[in-house]
């Protein structure tokens, strides 16, 4: 126990931290005010919860709820297939979420068809190893065009649809604060994340462990635009048929017209008889359009169609791709594209054309 004396000092010394503590913020509130007169204002307590939603691996920050496998279902195909398909298999718009794993990946932790060559996809479920950040990625990012407007519950029910879907969970599963623990020790590649790994491609194409971040800052002979190469060999390109135009085992992915060489590749814009099929993809047109289906917006080919009677229609829809808008087909934004000058001009005489498929 501590005497009169004691106690009277350690009194004093926690009211001068205090006092200390009072002075330093009222300063720092006083220069920003000098500094910014009549701009902003202290975030409330209640401004400050509702930004601070983050969860962590340990769950910290996870708030209470429930949702099932069904009420997720129901929410899905609402608000998620659009994008993602109703199994989560979808690449029009996104890559697939779900395919891929196993139930032997479940007991191991580690995900096999992630270092299967034969075996084409990379889906979200194959690649997650936090069923936290499937949680708070959706709670904070998703649907697309209204983020956020999930509820809580909603939020649980939607991974316990996407965690059903790959077999983690059964059908008649409910997830909440209190079991998403276990859940996680389900999940097929809880063992997966590593730190010893490069930027792509990795170590098994690079022969380098190189780390991703180098904390340089040289900024010296950069390029100007990114130069889209192949690891395939010349010989190899066409054997399987050309890769652009095939459906996948998880979800059509997007690959390399295999039918013209690498070297011409690049070179292809300039045939302005053919689909941009390769510009449309490095400059991820297809990721919101689909070309005769509305996605996120307008199919290519409803784009073509509004401005066949335009004679100005090339230039007219070079300027759209390259400074974006909204409130012509809705109130999703497009935003500006830094693409160069010469790839807008070329898909746009595309879509002045028609839009016709390959």
């Amino acid at each position: 126990m501590f005497n009169s004396l004691e106690h009277r000092r350690l009194c004093g010394r926690r009211l001068l931290t205090a006092l200390s503590l009072a002075c330093a913020a009222s300063v720092a509130l006083a220069t920003s005010a000098e500094r910014f007169p009549g701009i902003g204002r202290t975030a409330t307590p209640a401004e400050i919860r509702a930004w601070d939603i983050d969860v962590r691996p340990d769950f910290a920050g996870l708030p209470p709820g429930a949702g099932s496998v069904a009420r997720g279902q129901q929410v899905w195909e609402a608000q998620c297939a659009s994008c993602h398909g109703v199994f989560g298999e979808s690449n029009e718009v996104f890559s697939p979420l779900v395919g891929g794993t196993t139930r032997q990946d479940m007991l191991t932790g580690r995900v096999a068809r992630l270092t299967d060559p034969s075996f084409p996809g990379r889906t979200t479920m194959m690649k997650l190893s936090q069923v936290s950040t499937l949680w708070d990625y959706i709670r904070r990012a998703m649907p697309w065009t209204q983020p956020k407007s999930l509820s809580v519950d909603d939020v649980y029910a939607v991974t316990a649809y996407l965690l059903n879907l790959s077999g983690v969970v059964e059908e008649d599963f409910v997830l909440s604060q209190h079991n998403i623990a276990q859940v996680q020790q389900r999940l097929p590649n809880r063992h997966g994340m590593t730190t010893a790994h490069a930027m792509w491609p990795g170590p098994e194409f690079s022969g380098t462990a190189k780390p991703d971040v180098q904390g340089s800052s040289c900024m010296r002979n950069c390029p100007v635009e990114p130069k889209v190469t192949s690891y395939l060999p010349e010989h190899a390109r066409d054997a399987h048929g050309n890769l652009a135009e095939q459906n996948r085992l998880v979800g059509p992915q997007r690959g390399a017209v295999t039918t013209r060489t690498a070297a011409a590749a690049p070179a292809a814009a300039a045939d302005r008889g053919a689909v941009p099929t390769e510009l449309l993809q490095q400059h991820a047109c297809t990721a919101c359009h689909g070309m005769d289906r509305t996605q996120v917006g307008p199919s290519f080919q409803e784009i073509a169609q509004r401005y066949a009677h335009r004679r100005d229609a090339a230039d007219y829809l070079r300027s759209k791709i390259i400074a974006g808008g909204v409130g012509v087909w809705g109130q999703i934004p497009m935003p500006a594209q830094s693409l160069p000058e010469s790839d807008a001009q070329a898909i746009a005489e595309w879509l002045a054309r028609g839009a016709t498929r390959p």
